[in-house]
């Protein structure tokens, strides 16, 4: 699936549950990979990256740890990650509860 329509598709759920989601960065529209920050209002964050589960499925990891990070913390991941994937996409969900909104695991 383009990586477009998928991110559409997330804010859409993310939408329809109550939560705010957006494009903090659009990537490109057919391949790019997709950053999600999850953002609970309190100064606190985690980042999810895509990964590949070992049945061949797609799997979210937290790539800024188990815990909720300093917002900071997390856009310094972010950043780091632009500078090696300009094509990268980012996609900020803020919702009290941390909810993702993903249909795959996170890890």
């Amino acid at each position: 699936m383009k990586a477009g329509i998928w991110v559409r598709a997330l804010i859409r759920r993310a939408e329809v549950a109550g939560a705010a989601a957006f494009v903090a960065r659009k990537g490109d529209e057919t391949a790019g990979v997709v950053l999600i920050k999850l953002s609970t209002l309190d100064g606190r964050a985690s980042v999810l990256s895509p990964t590949t589960a070992l049945d061949g499925g797609r799997l979210w990891m937290r790539a800024t740890g188990a815990a909720p990070v300093d917002d900071a913390e997390a856009e310094a991941y972010i950043a780091r990650q632009l500078s090696y994937d300009p094509d990268l996409w980012v996609i900020e969900i803020e919702d009290r509860d941390g909810r993702n909104f993903l249909d795959e695991p996170v890890e």
